[in-house]
This record gives C-alpha cells, structure tokens and sequence, in this order.
C-alpha cells in the first residue's frame, strides 16, 4: 500500500517538474524573440596598447612629422615620475620598436638594449625611431641616403629628418631638460654623424660607434676597391625591411665557399638569385670605381668642409669585421681643424658594433673584465652627463684605447701615438726591423680557381659566431697552402707597443694584368703558452697565430681609384695601404709575423687576374692563374711600416 502510495507521489512531481520547465521554456522562447540579434564582429583589434600600472616605465610609441609631411615611427621611454630628463636618441634602420621591447617586463631596465640600461637608471628619456621608409615609419628608403646635393635633389636627408626629429622632440616631451644627445652604432653610426651636419641647437653630444662613412674605401661595401660579397645579402634585406617585401635568399647548411665559387663573379650571383633588381645592388655593380656616387656621399668629406660644433666621441673596434674605417677616417679629418668641438677616438677590443655588448672576450682571446661595461661606465655616461646634465667635465682625452696583449686601457693627448718603423720582409721567409742584406722575392701561382678561404671551411656566412670572430681567428687553418706566403721575426726578448694603423709597403709583380693583395700582420703566440684554466672554455693558445690586422688592396686601383687601369705582367708595383687602426703590445717570447696572399674568399669577391672594365661582369674565361712575385730589399724593399711607441 505505501509503495503505491509512493509511485504515485513521484509521478505527479514529474508531471509537476514538466510543467515547470515547459512554462520556463516558454519564457525563455519569449525573451529570446524581444532581445535584438548582434551581428557578428571582427575579434582582431588594430592596436593594442596594455595598461600596465604595475610598470616602472612610461612608453610612447608616436610618429614625428618631418618638413616634407612624412611621418617617422619613434618609440619614447622614460621612467615613471621622469623631471628634466635629458633625451638620448637613436635612429636606426633595424627596427625600433624592437630596440625598445628587448623583453617583456614591468621594468624599464629590462626592455631596453643592456648597453642602455645605465642610462635609463639613471633618468635618461630613451628615443628610438625608424628612419624613412624602413619597418613603421613613412616614406621612402635609400641606402645611405646622401646629402641633398647631386645626389640628392630632394633637400630631404638624414641630416634634415634628424634635426625635425629634435625639433620635435624638444616641443613635444615635457618630461625633458629640452637636451638631446644621440648614438648608435654601425647604421647608426651613420646616422649619427648625419645629424651633426648643420645641427639643432637642442643636440649638444654624440657618440658615433663604428659608424659607415665610406663604403667603398673601407666600410662595408668596398676595401680598397675589392667588393665585400656578403654585401648582396645586406642589400638585399635592408632593400626589403617593409613588411612582405621579400626575403633573405636562403643558404641552408651546404659550404658558401663552394656556393659563391660555383656561382661565378659577384655579378653572376647576384643575377643567379634576382639580387640584381634590388635597386642598390643595381647602384653597386654599376659603380665598381671610386666614381662622384662614393665620393659625393663620403660623410668624413661633408664634416670636413664644415666646423664641428657638436662634441663627439668616436668608436671602433680593434677587430670591427665591417666597418672599421669610419671612426678613424673622421677623426683623422677634423683633428687638426682649429677650433672644433672636442674630440675622442675610442678603440677597443671588440668585433663590430661589440661596445653594445659584453666585453669579456672575443673568440679564443679573454679581456680583463667587461671592457664594453668599462667603457659605457667609465667614459660614455660621464661624457653624455657633462654636455646633458651639467655634471663635471670628464676631461677626456685626444684617444682611448685598450690595449691588447696587456690588457689595459691607455688615454693618449693624440692619435696615433706610435712613429712609423718599417718591419722588413726578408730572406728565408724572415722579418725584421733590420732591412735585409741582399735582395729577392718569393713566389706563388694564385688560382682563382681556389681562392684562399677567410675562415676554416665549410664556411657559413650566416652563423653569426663565425662571423663576429673570424678576424681574431687562428691563421695556422691557411699554413699549409702554397699561395700563402710567411715572413716571420726571430722571438721577441723584449715588447714592441703599436699604437696606430700599420701601413703595407710592398712591391709585388704579378704575371697577369690585374692582382689583389691581402695582407696579415700577425702575432705568433709561443709554444708553451699556459693552457685555459677551464678546459674545453677556450682553444689553447700555445703556437696561436693571431691576426692583429688584416686588408685588401685591389690593383687595378693603384694609380687612381676612379679610373683603373690594367698592370703591366712582370713589373713590380708599389702597394700601398693602411690596415685598421690597433693598440696592441707583441710580448717578449711571441713573435711578429706578415703573411701575403692573392684572395681572401669569399669575403671579398675573386680578382679574375686578367683586366676587364668591371668585375661583376667577369666571364668564366677572364679567370686565369697568375704568378705573384713579392720583392725583398735593394730595390723592391717590402716592409710594414709599424706605428711603435718609444
């Protein structure tokens, strides 16, 4: 009887639950019929700027009108609470919204470059900017983009976006003292000087780091006239730096020696992979000479026709493997101008653009300490402080070097300290500060069929260790071959400093009618140099011939680097030519060492040994084996002239 009882009650409170939900659908079914229907909406937004309450940081991402109506991508950061902060600008081609989001983080130290670090601690406002035509900024690009001139008709340059850029600046960031330095490196470097050309009041210093100043005389497109293959592919991403303009051409992992050989001349493999409708490819192969395109836009020209009112600190690295002529060749053409602003050379122990970086070591070499911290600590703030912020003059001196082999930095009232003394090439493959007494030669066939590699193969263009290395790589990897010629001193009983850029004085004779020289000065490390204190951390040193300078000098260029003409088969010819500044120290127990070679591969594009009006356009039968000859003393004495200090 109760069970009944109980599955009646159940049944009804289902009936009764039914109820209550038909009577709740139908409710619903009334509200969804009152509720008007959204259309559907894009879920990507164009632009997203977080609030970040939690930061240390202001950012301002803000594009600054130019005069011509073109507007340039710029990113301001500055510390939160920042009062009457000198600004530090930076215009780059490399993407400048990625200069200032180096990490994602609530602290301002940590979003930017490390090297600016020290100066964002300290109130620094941080500026960074794309210039015209690159990444977010407006316009259009051009490689170097030279002085409005010949030219340049468009009275628009990067002196002209520089100073509209402070001008800007100066109006526009209430956090600042209305003072304006600007830096940078490489590129940078570049545009730096740039902004010194008839600056803004408000740019009161600059520090230029291995800026590119001449690019066929020695910065990244040309030395002395040899082309610089690993140009193409700059061009070619500095040519597509727009999104979806284009890309790298890829190398994959084969060996790039073989790679570049196979293709041909420079010329052929930029036709190969359609480099050459890049237009500045174009540009380059087209002018192989010193033509007015290089010399009307050679920067160390435009600041020498100009007072320098800007001070300025120069920056080089002693082993800078792109652009290591720039900072000398301006320092050397405003340094006896009467009146300029003050001057300094910085050199230090570092690869290209390594000041912006950790300095404690470049390849199997190890300095004392962080020598690019040391120079950002010791010389660059107290220097930006100064001219910013009227702190106490640094009083800094004509050059700061470091010098290597010692491992100290060293202030010098000029530069180069050292007074040129010849060091001899000589008999039996010998060297010395002593001319020879007899006179000779050594020979060698150089094949452009086999060019001299400029690192170990397989050779890999893109790996960036071997590239930010290769000048303080090991020699010996070339010892065995034939057409790598040595003259080596006798082991060194007491030190020999140079402070200066070494200078190449040979007489060479070739059997062709046209020849590249490649000339290494070289320390010889001993025998029994200690072995690393961690093993596996570094290459022994034992026996290390280490490159303290290397060049390359194109001989068609020797009477006039505008107009080449061929060389006479079996004359000797007087090479010469400079090798990048140094301060260096070749201690007793090492010695000193010149090596003479044909190629250097494919750094440098080959020398078909036989004339032709332009080398791009070299044919596969223009490249023949020629026999070099190098003199040794009487009339043909071959020598490096070295810059020693007493």
């Amino acid at each position: 009887m109760n069970l009944v009882k109980n599955v009646t009650m159940i049944h009804a409170s289902r009936l009764l639950a039914a109820a209550l939900l038909l009577a709740g659908s139908s409710t619903i079914a009334v509200q969804a019929q009152t509720v008007p229907v959204t259309p559907m909406t894009p879920d990507v937004v164009e632009k997203y700027d977080p609030v970040l309450p939690e930061a240390d940081f202001i950012r301002r991402e803000v594009m600054v009108p130019m005069r011509d109506g073109t507007r340039l991508y710029t990113v301001i950061v500055m510390k939160k609470g920042t009062k009457g902060g000198p600004m530090l600008l930076s215009r780059s081609p490399y993407d400048a919204h990625g200069d200032a989001t180096r990490t994602k983080s609530l602290h301002l130290v940590d979003i930017v470059p490390a090297m600016d670090a020290p100066f964002v601690e300290a109130g620094y406002i941080r500026v960074y900017q794309d210039i015209r035509g690159l990444h977010r900024s407006e316009g259009q690009f051009v490689m170097n983009r030279p002085l409005s001139g010949p030219l340049n008709p468009t009275g628009i340059d990067e002196a002209t976006d520089a100073y509209d850029t402070i001008d800007w600046l100066v109006k526009n960031v209430p956090e600042s003292n209305g003072k304006v330095g600007i830096i940078g490196s490489s590129y940078l470097g570049f545009t730096s000087l740039m902004a010194e050309i008839a600056p803004h009041p408000a740019l009161k210093a600059a520090v230029p780091e291995s800026p590119m100043v001449d690019g066929w005389m020695g910065d990244d497109w040309f030395h002395n006239g040899a082309f610089r293959v690993s140009a193409l592919d700059y061009a070619l991403g500095q040519s597509t730096g727009k999104a979806d303009a284009g890309a790298a051409i890829p190398h994959g992992a084969g060996d790039d020696y073989t790679r570049y050989l196979r293709a041909g001349s420079a010329g052929d493999y930029a036709r190969k992979y359609g480099v050459e409708t890049v237009p500045f490819v174009r540009k380059l192969m087209e002018n192989p000479a010193y033509t007015d395109f290089w010399s009307l836009q050679a920067v160390d020209k435009w600041l020498a026709a100009r007072p320098l009112t800007v001070p300025t600190m120069l920056e080089v690295g002693q082993w800078d493997q792109e652009d290591s002529y720039g900072a000398p060749a301006v320092y050397n053409a405003l340094k006896d101008k009467l009146g300029h602003a003050p001057l300094t050379l910085v050199i230090g122990p570092w690869r290209h653009s390594g000041a912006n970086h950790y300095g404690y070591d470049l390849g199997a070499l190890t300095f004392a300490g962080d020598t690019a911290a040391q120079w950002r600590r010791d010389w660059v703030k107290p220097f930006f402080d100064h001219w910013l912020r009227d702190a106490p003059d640094p009083k800094l001196p004509a050059a700061i070097t470091y010098a290597t082999g010692i491992d100290k930095w060293e202030q010098s009232p000029r530069w180069p300290m050292g007074s040129g003394q010849p060091y001899y090439l000589g008999p039996d493959h010998g060297a010395g500060f002593a001319a020879p007494d007899k006179a000779g030669e050594v020979s060698w066939v150089a094949d452009p069929a086999s060019p001299v590699p400029f690192l170990p193969r397989p050779i890999d263009m893109g790996d960036g260790a071997q590239w930010k290395s290769w000048l303080v790589r090991d020699q010996r990897f070339v010892s065995g071959r034939p057409d790598v010629v040595s003259f080596t001193g006798s082991t060194l009983a007491k030190p020999v400093h140079i402070m200066g850029a070494p200078a190449v004085d040979l007489f060479l004779a070739t059997s062709g009618t046209d020849a590249d020289v490649v000339v290494k000065l070289i320390d010889v490390y001993p025998d029994d140099v200690p072995e690393a204190a961690v093993q596996g951390a570094k290459p022994s040193m034992a026996g290390y011939e280490l490159p303290i300078g290397i060049e390359i000098f194109r001989g068609r260029y020797l009477k006039s680097f505008a107009h080449p003409e061929p060389l006479t088969p079996g004359k000797f010819n007087r090479f010469r030519f400079t090798l990048p500044n140094v301060d260096h120290v070749f201690l007793p127990g090492h010695r000193i060492a010149v090596e003479v070679q044909s190629s250097l591969f494919p750094l440098y594009d080959r020398n078909p040994q036989t004339f032709v009006p332009n080398i791009f356009n070299a044919k596969p039968g223009d490249y023949k084996p020629a026999t070099m000859r190098v003199g040794y003393g009487g009339a043909t004495p071959s020598a490096v002239i070295l810059p020693v200090v007493p």
